[in-house]
């Protein structure tokens, strides 16, 4: 009786750690994926910012273009 109750104790022990393992590769896992959609955010945040400088220039020239007509 002692030896079955010490393999279900393995067993759930065994379960348990893998669970944890699993647990603890899937928080890399999101962790890396956060990541990775925070440097795509920046780096199109970026994008954005230049592409506005760049509308804003092109209004004044044709602000400026306008008014010399």
């Amino acid at each position: 009786m002692d030896k079955n109750i010490g393999e279900q104790l393995n067993k759930a022990y065994e379960a348990y750690r893998q669970a944890c393992m699993d647990r603890d590769h899937a928080v890399k896992e999101l962790q890396q994926k956060v990541q990775n959609y925070l440097q795509q955010i920046r780096e199109q945040q970026e994008k954005i910012e230049l592409q506005n400088s760049i509308i804003a220039k092109l209004k004044s020239q044709l602000a400026a273009l306008n008014a010399n007509r």
